[in-house]
């Protein structure tokens, strides 16, 4: 889906995205120079509301599986996003490009192991698990309490009348320790 376009405008690469969400009215790619061959092609610049331009991401060249066409690749965030934006820039005849949102895939949808952020919660746990079920373990994913039956501080790994700390030596626990002042 297109969501955007980047212009050569007075020499420099720029231009607009917008999304339902998402509205960056001035966009501009600024070429880095590096030696470094994981170093980006070019950081993605907006204009922020004091409107000076910060940097809000960065995209590094790809190659397409189908005929090996150049493209470029990468992600747009700032604090104020839930979560990246993952964009694709492809040439244009003018010498701009067509800003393009695309969807993060599981490795396994191509041949991989099927470790992807978008789609982590839907990997399959070790001896598999049921078709569509979302797998969050025994203890929900989250890992085991702290707190014994009572509530009270259990350590780590154990309970605090058993004085477990599970592996962490003869450390004191923290109980009594804390002073709260107004």
């Amino acid at each position: 889906m297109n969501i955007g376009e980047i212009r050569v405008v007075n020499g420099r690469l720029e231009g607009q995205l917008a999304t339902r969400t998402i509205d960056l009215p001035r966009i501009g790619l600024r070429k880095v120079e590096s030696m470094n061959p994981r170093a980006p092609v070019y950081e993605i610049l907006a204009l922020n509301v004091a409107r000076r331009w910060v940097q809000v991401g960065a995209l590094w060249e790809a190659f397409t599986k189908k005929n090996g066409d150049a493209f470029l690749a990468g992600n747009i965030d700032d604090p104020s996003l839930p979560e990246p934006l993952p964009v694709a820039l492809f040439p244009t005849e003018e010498g701009g490009f067509s800003i393009a949102w695309r969807r993060d895939t599981l490795r396994s949808d191509f041949g991989g192991n099927g470790f992807g952020a978008a789609n982590y919660d839907r990997m399959e746990p070790a001896g598999g698990r049921a078709a569509g079920d979302r797998y969050d373990g025994e203890d929900g994913g989250f890992g085991g309490s702290t707190a014994g039956p009572d509530g009270a501080f259990g350590g780590f790994g154990g309970s605090a009348a058993d004085g477990a700390l599970g592996g962490f030596g003869d450390e004191a626990s923290f109980e009594g320790d804390l002073v709260l002042q107004p």
